[in-house]
């Protein structure tokens, strides 16, 4: 059980442990559908697209690009409080895929849509280590 104070930390499942794993490693890691090439994300046991169950997973570089963000300077739920300013963005990777995540390592002044970035392990919140991203 983790205190209310603490921020929520993944819980992974057998669908997601992949994801969990390769991060731990310094690796993201996404599923590909072997019938019609979609990258998913989140980890699913089915393709998005096509519904086929036989997808696989890939490790891919983690780049891409701001597609929209927000600049939280209140704490978005108690647990947050004191980690604000929060950088939150929608990252697009290169495959496609877009999810949410927080912007490390750059100016408030220097967030911009298209910023390229890459990927930021942090490790120091829990025992799972999150992406994050930062300036490529």
């Amino acid at each position: 059980m983790t205190d209310e104070l603490s921020p929520p930390m993944p819980r992974p499942t057998p669908t997601t442990e992949p994801f969990w794993q390769g991060l731990a490693e310094r690796r993201v890691m996404l599923q590909q559908c072997s019938d019609c090439a979609a990258w998913i994300f989140y980890p699913r046991t089915h393709c998005s697209a096509c519904l086929s169950p036989n997808l696989v997973w890939k490790e891919v570089s983690g780049e891409g690009e701001i597609y929209s963000f927000t600049i939280a300077r209140r704490p978005t739920a108690p647990p947050f409080r004191g980690m604000e300013p929060q950088l939150i963005a929608v990252v697009e990777l290169r495959e496609g895929i877009r999810m949410n995540s927080v912007i490390t390592n750059v100016s408030e002044a220097d967030l911009k849509v298209g910023l390229k970035l890459k990927p930021y392990f942090e490790s120091g919140l829990g025992e799972h280590t999150l992406l994050y991203f930062q300036p490529l």
